[in-house]
């Protein structure tokens, strides 16, 4: 029979593993999202979430609920924040360039649309690409960063300059901040302007233009605990004349406010990057699962069915190290994956690839391990598809629901060792068995995730073996 306090901990390694979560830099604040990730370990592990609530700027749309997901990793050369993923081209103590992606979260409210924009068509979230250049000093952070549409959404570009200092007494760290935005005429004819096919007897056609605008905000952390730390912020963004002149806008200044927590795994750069660490391996097979047949019912063994009518498939690849082992003294391990997945959509549209980055916890403490070496597995992270999947575009649409190529990533399993199965010593870390792959929006609560309410679930079987 399983320990409770064993199967707790690994249900709380489970929920707290994220799509690769670590901590930036101490010196680290993402201006894109407004958040401000300050743990005290800069090469440690991390999972949260902020719940936000900011103003919108648009006429009658009032303020708005935003379930921020902190999606975070840090590496030596790669890094996820949020709601950007980059390459660091430079890494020193005093200064830092990264080549830059990120998820730019403005535009209309996509659910409970205001009056004032009836007729007018979506202004969408985009995708940026950008430098990004930083100076960390005793004085404090000053950061430059240019980013500029990639996928021809606004066809705009953005400069910001932003400063931000530090101070910390025992468990509270405290960091206010300021920044300044250039934003080009398309940026802020996009999500500001009104098209002349826009145009009514109430609201002119109208071309904010070219302009500035700033962010001033404090933000903290504090430590609860060893590993828990909780975040909170307040900030005020100040949209320049021609923005705030838009007959769609009604406020220049939005104020923003976030609460969340973070779970800190620690330092990993042993675990991680050790010459000695294993590499897991692994291909994956599985279909759609039925209408209905929700992950709640998978995994409590209540449908385990596969679609009949336009079934479509998933076949993938993925390749994790280890991330931390023996948590806290328990057998569960926590191994970091990428995974690169092709979809088979039968015809019914282009096929596509999707990537998956996550974190996944493994837990082996059964009374049986000496026989049959059994692991109950659940992975977290993030998953971007090239193109939403048919399943996910079908019953989208049948909800009369918008779909996200970004989505946040479930992938429970159970195997058990092929060696041990059939009485083979070179196949006793090789493992068999079942597992889901399963996106999701997190309920439409969040902007990042395109305020997406549902997502897909693939019923798969797999073959894993380590290094």
């Amino acid at each position: 029979m399983i320990q409770r306090s064993h199967l707790y901990s690994f249900i709380c390694a489970a929920l707290l593993t994220s799509g690769l979560a670590a901590v930036q830099p101490v010196h680290a604040q993402n201006y894109a999202s407004g958040l401000t990730v300050n743990l005290p370990e800069p090469n440690s592990a991390a999972l949260g979430f902020a719940p936000r609530v900011e103003r919108s700027p648009y006429v009658g749309a009032g303020s708005r609920f935003d379930l921020m997901p902190l999606y975070i990793y840090e590496g030596k050369r790669l890094f996820l924040d949020v709601n950007r993923v980059g390459v660091k081209l430079l890494d020193e103590p005093t200064q830092r360039i990264d080549l830059l992606v990120e998820r730019r979260l403005e535009g209309f409210p996509l659910t409970k649309a205001p009056a004032s924009l009836a007729g007018m068509a979506i202004r969408d979230t985009s995708v940026d690409v950008g430098l990004s250049y930083s100076i960390r000093q005793p004085w404090g952070q000053l950061k430059a960063e240019v980013v500029r549409d990639s996928n021809s959404t606004h066809q705009g570009t953005e400069a910001r300059l932003g400063y931000a200092k530090e101070w910390r007494s025992g468990a509270l760290t405290w960091r206010p901040s300021l920044s300044v935005a250039w934003r080009s005429a398309k940026l802020n004819d996009y999500y500001y302007g009104v098209r002349a096919s826009e145009a009514t007897a109430t609201r002119a056609a109208y071309e904010p233009g070219a302009g500035l605008e700033a962010r001033v905000g404090v933000h903290a952390t504090y430590e609860v605990s060893k590993h828990w730390s909780l975040l909170t912020g307040v900030s005020a963004t100040v949209l320049g004349n021609g923005v705030k002149n838009s007959p769609i806008v009604d406020q220049r200044v939005l104020p923003s406010y976030y609460l969340g927590a973070v779970y800190d795994f620690g330092p990993h750069d042993s675990e991680w990057i050790g010459t000695s660490s294993p590499t897991y391996f692994k291909v994956l097979y599985g279909q759609a699962a039925a209408d209905g047949c929700h992950l709640i019912k998978i995994l409590t063994a209540q449908c385990l069915s596969t679609a009949k009518v336009n079934p479509t498939s998933i076949s993938a690849v993925q390749i994790g190290r280890p991330f931390i082992q023996n948590f806290n003294g328990l057998p569960i391990d926590v191994v970091g994956y990428v995974g690169l997945a092709q979809h088979n959509d039968s015809g019914l549209q282009p096929n596509g690839l999707q990537v998956d980055l996550f974190m996944k916890a493994f837990y082996s403490g059964f009374p049986w391990q000496d026989r049959v070496k059994t692991r109950l597995g659940m992975g977290m992270g993030v998953s971007m598809a090239q193109r939403v999947p048919y399943i996910e575009v079908s019953s989208q649409a049948a909800q009369g629901e918008q779909t996200s190529r970004l989505l946040n990533y479930l992938e429970p399993s159970i195997d058990v060792s092929l060696g041990d199965l059939i009485g083979s010593r070179s196949l006793k870390d090789t493992y068999i068995g079942l597992g889901v792959s399963h996106r999701s929006g997190i309920f439409k609560e969040s902007r990042l995730l395109g305020n997406v309410n549902g997502g897909s679930n693939y019923i798969y079987t797999y073959l894993e073996t380590v290094y």
